[in-house]
């Protein structure tokens, strides 16, 4: 075992020591030791119910024969960092993760590792950290937040806070309505209730064969949850004994599944960044335009908040992510998962309880997948839309530029009413290294919704979008402003055509015209320049690498 490294021999008398302190006995030298990451939090919704899933999956350990160490893994709650200066440390947080859990898997030696995770960027910082140690590790997803109720009707997190706001600011509800639905829309622990990027990462995580089948749906503070939890403490101990490990699940077929379901799912397009951030870990090869392959053949079956009516719930009671395999499995590979059995066979065992939430694909809501990827001047190396989140009148637009440099300036003029019909807001300097963080967009996006203006305005941007997001919003614009991309010469005015059936992003500019304007270009400088984000933003490559570090 790996973790002989640090218990046995007579040089290792010193490390015993240490070790017994902590409370273990002889015996336990002889058992695997296996780390579980927590990343429980009272900050994070989604995290807050951790400490009973760690309880079941400590039980599941010892039952198994293994010895559990627990260690803290930092969480960020985008919701909460949505809309200001925090906003710029989720994505960068993703990177935090892995080498935390790196650091203390590698100085400890310890033979495996289950992770406990929920929201936006702890799921890819922790399945990153699998895939670069590659020692058996296996994931364990808290679960998704039930919905919230007002007047019998099913609330949302993001269509009833952000876009309520919206509502409330036009005249539409009231303030006391809005109150209310500020109360219930959240009712519990869970990550937030519609297919955003935690639950989208989930549903992911479960399709590479990296967690348990069934634990992607399963409800926060369920019983199946517990249970779930709990087999994956025993399963982690069998891994390690079979020594199976991450790498041996983890390759180009299973990452091809996993796209497949995301675009059948039509999920979070920040799924793009971490699907290419863990192929990266994994030594992978994948392309941006690979995701877009696999969507033009993928039909999207599914019609989750925030594009439609269902929620996790919904989902979950429908069959779960097995039953989106059995749905797909025609488009799939059948590679192993960690659960010991083929993505056939867990296919093969399910069941689809309800039509309509997992449709056939005679009836898909959409004849393509979730994502579309753009290319054109404005985008050379491509940009990213949920392509299932737009109205069909809106798959073809053009309009006039509104340019900002930051969000808070576009969110302003919103706001203020100053966004006419035909525009497309440009909002640059958000990505990855001049952000620096390439925050999330949800507050402009929901505002231009609940204002009524998603089906005569669009929004163009090298930051990103929440998982939330819905409308003809256009994210990842790769090279960034910072990065020289031809995004930092627009101006006000400036004609832009949106085309996403035939995948173009264009700026009515010649080449030479870009040229022209660059002659003049003086970028503008991050927002921080100082600390981990100063130096994120000097090592961070860009949005169509999957933002990952140098």
């Amino acid at each position: 075992m790996r973790s002989d490294k640090i218990k046995k021999g007579l040089e290792r008398v010193p490390h015993r020591a240490l070790l017994y302190s902590t409370g273990i006995s002889k015996k336990d030298l002889e058992r695997p030791f296996i780390g579980v990451a927590t990343s429980f939090s009272d900050l994070i919704p989604g995290h807050i119910g951790m400490r009973d899933l760690e309880r079941f999956i400590e039980r599941g350990i010892c039952h198994a024969g293994g010895v559990p160490f627990f260690f803290g893994v930092p969480g960020i709650c985008d919701g909460i960092a949505m809309g200001h200066l925090g906003m710029c440390y989720p994505l960068p947080s993703r990177e935090i993760i892995a080498d935390t859990i790196e650091t203390v898997v590698q100085a400890h030696q310890l033979d495996g590792i289950v992770c406990l995770t929920n929201c936006d960027k702890i799921t890819p910082g922790m399945l990153m950290a699998a895939a670069r140690l590659n020692i058996p590790a296996i994931i364990v997803t808290a679960g998704p937040m039930l919905s919230g109720r007002f007047k019998m009707r099913k609330l949302a997190f993001v269509h009833d806070t952000y876009e309520g706001l919206a509502r409330a600011k036009k005249g539409k509800i009231s303030m006391q309505e809005l109150g209310c639905l500020e109360m219930e829309a959240c009712p519990g622990q869970g990550s937030c209730q519609g297919l955003y990027t935690a639950n989208t990462m989930a549903c992911i995580t479960e399709t590479l064969g990296m967690s348990l089948p069934g634990c992607a749906t399963a409800l926060a503070g369920s019983a199946k949850k517990k249970r779930i939890a709990q087999e994956s403490g025993e399963r982690i101990v069998e891994l390690v004994k079979k020594n199976i490990r991450p790498l041996n699940i983890i390759n180009k077929k299973s990452l091809e599944n996993a796209i497949t379901v995301d675009m059948a799912l039509g999920g979070s397009s920040n799924t793009v960044l971490h699907i290419m951030a863990v192929a990266s870990e994994a030594r992978i090869k994948l392309e941006l335009k690979t995701f877009d392959k696999i969507s033009r053949h993928t039909p999207h079956i599914t019609n989750l908040e925030p594009a439609g009516p269902y929620f996790m719930e919904d989902l979950d009671y429908a069959g779960g992510i097995p039953a989106v395999l059995k749905r797909l499995k025609a488009k799939l590979n059948n590679v192993m998962t960690l659960k010991g059995k083929r993505i056939f066979d867990i296919a093969k065992d399910a069941q689809i309880f309800d039509e309509e939430v997992i449709r056939p694909f005679a009836r898909a809501y959409h004849k393509e997948g979730g994502i579309a990827v753009l290319f054109g001047n404005l985008a050379p190396d491509g940009a990213v839309i949920k392509q299932s989140a737009v109205n069909p009148k809106m798959m073809k637009f053009k309009g006039r530029a509104r340019v900002f440099n930051r969000e808070e300036e576009a969110m302003k003029a919103i706001l203020a009413n100053k966004i006419k019909k035909g525009t497309v807001i440009v909002i640059r300097y958000e990505g990855p290294a001049g952000g620096p963080g390439m925050r999330e967009m949800l507050a402009p996006t929901s505002a231009i919704v609940g204002l009524g203006l998603s089906d005569s305005v669009a929004l163009v941007t090298d930051g990103r979008f929440s998982g939330g997001t819905k409308g003809p919003c256009i994210g990842h614009v790769s090279p960034e402003a910072s990065a020289r991309g031809p995004i930092a010469v627009l101006k006000d005015g400036d004609i832009i055509t949106i085309d996403i059936p035939g995948r173009k992003l264009e700026a009515k500019l010649s080449k030479s015209e870009i040229e022209q304007r660059f002659k003049n270009w003086r970028a503008v400088a991050p927002k921080i320049k100082t600390g981990y984000l100063g130096r994120y933003s000097r090592l961070v490559s860009s949005a169509d690498k999957g933002a990952i570090l140098s």
